[in-house]
C-alpha cells in the first residue's frame, strides 16, 4: 500500500495510473468520475451488470491512495444499528452489575431521594457516551482521522427506509446520534455506492451521487484487463479467448459472461497448461464462463463455430 498524497487526484492521467499499479485498467470515464468526486466531494454511485469491476474498484482505489477500505455489504432488512453504530450491551450489564454492588458507596449519606437520583442520573449518562459505543462501517468512515474509501456494496439490495437514512451522511459526512450529538468527518471519505440495478434508485440519493455505469468491456480493454490480472497467460491465448467471450455476448444468455467470469476463464486455461483453444478445451470448462445450464445447453451446438471464429480473430491480430 502506498502512502496517501493530496497530489494524486492532480490529474485523471494520474488516477488511470495509479488505477493500473494496482491492476485495475480504468477508462478515462471511470477516472473522471473518481477525479470530480474527490474535488467535489461527491459519493459515487456505480451501477453496471455483476463482475463488471464495481467493487473492484473500490479496492484499488484504496490500495493506490493507501487508505483503509471499509465495507458494507447491504442486505434487505439492513437498519441503522448494523451499519452507524449500536451500543455495547454487554459492557452496559456488566457496569450496571457493579453499581447495582457498590450501590451503598455511591449514594453514601446522600440527604434526600432527589439527591440520590441526582447522583444515579449521571451513571445513566455514562452508560451512554464514548465508552460504550460500537462503531460500525458508516461512522468507522466518517471517523478516519486520514480519510477513508467507503464501499455500500449492492445499495440496490436494501430497503428504500435504509436509503433515505444515507441521506444526511452522503449530502453532509455528518451523523447525529441523540446521547452524544452529531459527528461530523474531518477529511471526508471517498464513497463508492454499487447497484446492479436490482431496484431503481430513488431521487434523492441519486442527487447526491455522481453517476457512474460500467459497461461490458470491448475487445481491446477486456485483452487489457487480462493482461493485467492474468500477466502470465501467453498473448496469442489472450487474444483467443477474449475473442471467444466477446462473441458469447452476442448471443441470447439468461447471463451474460462478464469481465469477472473473463479473468476466471484465463486463470483456468493457465491452470490447464493450455497454449490454444479447442473445442474440446471450450467443452470441458464452459461452467466457468457461463452460469446456468440452459445458457451452457443453448451454446453447445455452436462451440465449434465460435471457437474457429475466435482462433482466426486471434491469428489475425498477430499478423501485420
Amino acid at each position: 500500500m502506498t502512502e496517501p498524497s493530496a497530489a494524486k487526484f492532480e490529474t485523471v492521467e494520474d488516477i488511470v495510473t495509479g488505477l493500473g499499479d494496482e491492476g485495475y485498467i480504468a477508462s478515462r470515464q471511470i477516472a473522471t468520475a473518481i477525479f470530480v468526486a474527490e474535488n467535489l466531494t461527491k459519493p459515487i454511485l456505480v451501477e453496471g451488470s455483476a463482475g463488471v469491476g464495481k467493487t473492484e474498484l473500490a479496492l484499488a482505489s484504496a490500495a493506490w491512495l493507501g487508505l483503509p477500505l471499509i465495507r458494507m455489504q447491504c442486505y434487505e432488512g439492513l437498519d441503522e444499528s448494523k451499519a452507524l453504530y449500536e451500543w455495547k450491551y454487554g459492557k452496559q450489564l456488566l457496569y450496571t452489575q457493579i453499581l447495582k454492588d457498590k450501590m451503598g458507596d455511591v449514594l453514601g449519606d446522600t440527604p434526600t431521594l432527589d439527591k440520590a437520583m441526582e447522583k444515579l442520573q449521571g451513571f445513566g449518562d455514562m452508560f451512554f457516551s464514548e465508552d460504550f459505543l460500537e462503531p460500525r462501517p458508516l461512522l468507522k468512515a466518517l471517523r478516519q482521522e486520514h480519510g477513508a474509501v467507503l464501499l455500500i456494496d449492492e445499495i440496490d439490495k436494501s430497503d428504500e427506509e435504509f436509503e433515505a437514512f444515507l441521506l444526511e451522511i452522503l449530502s453532509a459526512f455528518q451523523v447525529t446520534i441523540p446521547e452524544i450529538g452529531t459527528i461530523t468527518s474531518t477529511i471526508p471519505p471517498l464513497v463508492f455506492l454499487t447497484s446492479n440495478n436490482m431496484r431503481e434508485m430513488g431521487d434523492a440519493l441519486k442527487r447526491r451521487c455522481l453517476h457512474l455505469y460500467i459497461p461490458l468491456p470491448d475487445a481491446k480493454l477486456e485483452e487489457q484487463i487480462v493482461a493485467a490480472r492474468v500477466p502470465d497467460i501467453d498473448a496469442k491465448l489472450r487474444r483467443k479467448l477474449v475473442a471467444f467471450v466477446q462473441m458469447l455476448r452476442e448471443q441470447d444468455l439468461k447471463k451474460l459472461p462478464s469481465i469477472s467470469e473473463t479473468l476466471d476463464w484465463a486463470r483456468v486455461l493457465l491452470l490447464l497448461h493450455a497454449d490454444d483453444l479447442t473445442p474440446n478445451l471450450v467443452q470441458d470448462t464452459l461452467n466457468v464462463l457461463l452460469k446456468f445450464e440452459q445458457d451452457i445447453h443453448a451454446v453447445r451446438p455452436q462451440i465449434t463455430e465460435i471457437t474457429r471464429k475466435a482462433r482466426q480473430t486471434g491469428d489475425r491480430s498477430f499478423v501485420r
